[in-house]
């Protein structure tokens, strides 16, 4: 199997042994599913099945950031408990998962249970001169790791342009360094805060999939994957505060999906251009749902439609078919596809075309997680 690795740059050999570690950034549970993200978590899960068929074990962790400020925000706005709404958005988004016969990952932990390893892990980092306490906050000092955008690639301007953008606060007087990141910072009056030994407070976003991944997995695992606006800066600040705590590398393989757009614009739930799973999923079989987002390659972004379903359900009737005969080549076919960096839309038009010729294409769809 051949993947892109964002940090190499390339299409490369993807060759884990028997038991595949995987970490996957997971939900902040404030609100509904939208097709983006489910793009996101399909795209690894038709990875993970043909990693299992090639006869991998799969130990995948899938966090929830249940402690971060849009779900504070959210909660605020709503009058609820912070804790009640990430419970409720997560089981919403569990059973859009189900609905779309997304395999069960190993564990799927949230933020709010590892404070314990958080802040051992910001110990860790301190203790061996990565961080620095200022203005009753940690902060990563990007200055004692000298490969830190080798992740992303980006320059030290475009860095500082996505941190501005993206909540990294450059312009913080307590910072040595505009892309200085927090590790724990100080809580807001009604935001829940915890005991620690350079200040009550909370942790900041990335050292969270940090302190997971290293409970969950060990310190170094075969795959990372996220959204492509996780590259800068969250998966770039985790792969360096893992690698100063623990001193080894802390991923062998970063992999993105890319963006889904819908009338011209990335879905965001600030432009309200968003097509939520649960809404699609009460008028269309889920099948045809998920046959709507791997038509698409995962590092291409593309353009949610309005014909889109109607595209995909026509697909599923035409996989569907009462036919009895079997292509002995069809699943070898599938298979060599996704083994050519996930090529899910080669792999869609292979079956299209079984199809089409009167073959039953049941195993080549079940590798795709759509069952005929």
């Amino acid at each position: 199997m051949r993947l892109f690795d964002t940090a190499r740059r390339a299409v490369v050999p993807f060759e884990p042994g028997p038991r595949v570690l995987m970490y996957t950034c997971g939900i902040t549970p404030y609100d509904a599913t939208h097709i983006g993200h489910a793009a996101t978590f399909i795209t690894y899960d038709v990875l993970q099945r043909r990693l299992i068929d090639k006869g991998h074990e799969i130990r995948c962790v899938r966090n929830v950031t249940d402690v971060d400020d849009p779900l504070f925000a959210k909660a605020r706005q709503l009058g609820v408990h912070y804790l009640d709404l990430a419970a409720g958005e997560e089981a919403r988004f569990e059973a859009d998962m189900a609905a779309l016969n997304a395999l069960p990952v190993h564990s799927t932990p949230r933020a709010s249970s590892a404070i314990p390893d958080i802040r051992g892990f910001i110990g860790m980092v301190l203790e061996r001169g990565f961080a620095y306490v200022s203005g009753g906050s940690v902060y990563f000092d990007v200055s004692k790791f000298p490969s830190f955008g080798e992740v992303s690639h980006y320059s030290r301007e475009q860095m500082i342009a996505f941190a501005r953008e993206r909540g990294g606060d450059v312009d913080n007087p307590n910072k040595r360094d505009p892309l200085d990141f927090v590790l724990w910072h100080p809580s807001a009056p009604d935001e829940p805060a915890w005991e620690a030994m350079w200040g009550a407070g909370r942790p900041g976003w990335h050292i969270e999939c940090s302190a997971l991944a290293l409970r969950e997995l060990g310190e170094t695992i075969d795959l990372h994957g996220g959204g492509s606006d996780l590259i800068f800066p969250h998966h770039e600040c985790e792969r360096a505060q893992s690698e100063a705590a623990t001193g080894t590398p802390f991923v062998r393989h970063w992999m993105h999906v890319a963006m889904v757009f819908m009338d011209g614009a990335k879905m965001s739930k600030s432009l309200g251009n968003l097509v939520f799973v649960d809404a699609l999923r009460r008028e269309w079989d889920p099948r045809s749902i998920r046959l709507a987002i791997i038509a698409n390659h995962y590092r291409t972004e593309w353009e949610w439609t309005s014909n889109a379903m109607a595209t995909s359900t026509d697909r599923l009737l035409l996989w569907t078919n009462d036919s009895v005969r079997r292509d002995a080549t069809l699943l070898e076919a599938v298979r060599e596809r996704l083994d050519d960096d996930l090529d899910t839309p080669g792999a869609v038009a292979i079956i299209d075309d079984a199809a089409r010729r009167g073959f039953d294409v049941t195993d080549g769809a079940a590798l795709l997680g759509v069952n005929i």
